[in-house]
């Protein structure tokens, strides 16, 4: 004797799953070598970036939107990648901006400026021209960007570049153990979907009985 679920009832059976996004490891996120996270007692999601990367500005968006319904379990972390000399410069500008406490005002607008308005903001006199003209004080800005303390955020950010083999940016790490990017996530508005799914995951995992 067959069993026949109505139309009405299966849509009943499948409610409790619409909404929980599933992706799958090797497709939509990888499993790196875990690393050790900043964050203690919340999950942790790592972006490595360029202010002058192109798909890092469109990732800007959906990112901006996310963090604002972000999960309280986590918590977000920045870490500029340095490739080369440019990205360097770039790199000192957003440890500058933490340094100073202007990182929420001068974010978003660099990426702007760079990308939307095409500007060649790669030296350290053009930033501080650039932080001048939004309102900031380009001494204090020129001072943390060349202060004593600054190879040392360069040199941790490179180490953790080279712990999880970062060749490409945006590149995002949940946890120290799983990453993604907008390229395998299926688009930058489905990065959000996948760091939301990842962070349960990790959470589930922290709680797991170890074996």
């Amino acid at each position: 004797m067959r069993l026949l679920i109505r139309p009405a009832l299966f849509v009943l059976l499948l409610l409790p799953l619409i909404g929980q996004a599933q992706f799958l490891e090797g497709v939509e996120y990888t499993r790196v070598s875990p690393q050790p996270v900043e964050t203690g007692a919340k999950v942790e999601v790592r972006e490595f970036f360029w202010y002058g990367c192109p798909h890092c500005f469109a990732l800007e968006p959906s990112l901006g939107k996310w963090l604002k319904t972000m999960p309280k379990n986590a918590q977000f972390v920045r870490t500029p990648a340095v490739f080369n000399e440019t990205w360097a410069a770039h790199a000192r500008a957003y440890y500058a901006f933490e340094a100073l406490g202007i990182t929420e005002k001068m974010h978003g607008a660099l990426f702007y400026a760079l990308h939307a308005e095409k500007r060649p903001l790669n030296t350290a006199d053009s930033l501080a021209a650039f932080v001048a003209e939004k309102g900031g004080d380009r001494k204090a800005f020129l001072d943390a960007y060349n202060s004593f303390g600054m190879q040392a955020n360069l040199n941790r950010a490179l180490q953790a570049a080279r712990a999880f083999n970062i060749e490409s940016v945006p590149t995002l790490i949940v946890d120290g153990k799983f990453m993604t990017s907008a390229n395998i996530a299926g688009g930058y508005d489905k990065v959000p979907q996948v760091l939301d799914f990842l962070i349960k995951k990790a959470a589930a995992e922290r709680t797991a009985p170890k074996k």
